[in-house]
C-alpha cells in the first residue's frame, strides 16, 4: 500500500468516525482512536495525536454557533476549562509515561461508558432546586431559548461539577477524545443544568480541552501531519454529514447501532492491550 491508497482509506475511516460522533453527540474521537490503531496498526500516541486535531476542529464551528443562538453557557463553560484544561494536561503527561497497552485497555473502558452513555441519553427537563450561593456569586445563572421564548434556570454543585471535569479532562489528554459524555454528566447530573445547555456548553468547552492536551502531544513529536490532517478533514465532513442526517433519523436506533460498534472496538482494544498487542 502506498501513501496516497493509505492516505485515502484513513481519510474514509475518518468520515466514518465523524459521521457516527455526530449522531451520537459523543464525537469522532472515540472511533478514530480505535479504528486507527486496530485497522491500520498506527502507534496509539500518534492516534491519540491526530484524534486531539480532529476535536479541535470540530468543535470550534458548532460551538460558535451554539453560542450565538444563546444554547452555551459562556460563564459555566469559562470556569469549568480551568478544570478540563488542568486535567488535560496532567492526562497528556500521564499518557506519555504509560505503557501503550494499559492506554489500550483504559481506552476499552472508556469506550463501554460513552456506549452505555449513549443509550441513556435522553432530553429530559431538569427540576429547579432554587439558586446556589456558590453559583449566584459567580453569576452563572442564565437563561436558553425554547419553544416558548427564553427559561431562566439555576446552577448548582459547582464544586461537584469541577471534580468531575477535570476527570473529563485528564480522560480527554490521555486518550484522544472530547470526553463529552462525562462532560455532560457533570453539567446535566451535578449541576442541574437543562440537557440542551449541557451539550452546548460541553461542545463550547472540548475545543479548548483538546488543544491544551494537543500542545502537549506536539511538544512530544506525536503529532504527525500527515495522519493529522486527513483524520481532521474526515472527521469534520462526517460531523457536518451527521448533523444533516440527525434531522431525520431515527435516533434510538442510531444509538443501537453506535453502541454495537463502540462495544465490539472496546472488546478489541481491551483484548489487545491484555495481550501486549499496542
Amino acid at each position: 500500500m502506498n501513501v496516497v491508497e493509505f492516505t485515502g482509506l484513513i481519510f474514509a475511516g475518518a468520515v466514518a468516525a465523524g459521521f457516527l460522533g455526530a449522531l451520537t453527540g459523543l464525537g469522532g474521537g472515540v472511533v478514530i482512536v480505535p479504528l486507527l490503531t486496530i485497522l491500520f496498526g498506527v502507534d496509539i500516541r500518534y492516534a491519540i495525536g491526530a484524534a486531539l486535531v480532529s476535536v479541535i476542529a470540530t468543535s470550534s464551528g458548532a460551538a460558535a454557533a451554539y453560542v450565538r443562538e444563546g444554547y452555551s453557557n459562556v460563564r459555566v463553560g469559562m470556569f469549568l476549562e480551568i478544570a478540563t484544561t488542568l486535567g488535560a494536561l496532567a492526562g497528556t503527561v500521564v499518557a506519555v509515561y504509560l505503557h501503550a497497552s494499559m492506554i489500550a485497555v483504559i481506552f476499552g473502558v472508556v469506550l463501554i461508558y460513552s456506549a452505555y452513555a449513549s443509550l441513556r441519553q435522553q432530553d429530559h427537563v431538569t427540576q429547579d432546586l432554587g439558586p446556589d450561593p456558590l453559583a449566584s456569586r459567580l453569576r452563572m445563572d442564565s437563561s436558553y431559548p425554547t419553544e416558548n421564548g427564553f427559561e431562566s434556570y439555576h446552577v448548582r454543585g459547582v464544586p461537584g461539577g469541577f471534580v468531575l471535569m477535570f476527570v473529563a479532562g485528564v480522560l480527554s489528554g490521555l486518550l484522544g477524545i472530547g470526553s463529552g459524555a462525562v462532560k455532560v454528566l457533570a453539567m446535566d447530573r451535578v449541576m442541574k443544568l437543562p440537557f440542551k445547555v449541557s451539550t452546548t456548553t460541553s461542545n463550547f468547552m472540548i475545543g479548548v480541552t483538546a488543544a491544551a492536551g494537543a500542545g502537549v502531544y506536539l511538544s512530544r513529536g506525536y503529532i504527525d501531519p500527515g495522519l493529522a490532517m486527513p483524520v481532521m478533514l474526515g472527521v469534520l465532513l462526517g460531523s457536518t454529514w451527521g448533523a444533516r442526517v440527525l434531522a431525520a433519523a431515527q435516533v434510538r436506533v442510531l444509538r443501537w447501532v453506535f453502541s454495537g460498534v463502540i462495544g465490539a472496538l472496546a472488546v478489541e482494544m481491551i483484548y489487545g492491550g491484555v495481550r501486549g498487542r499496542f
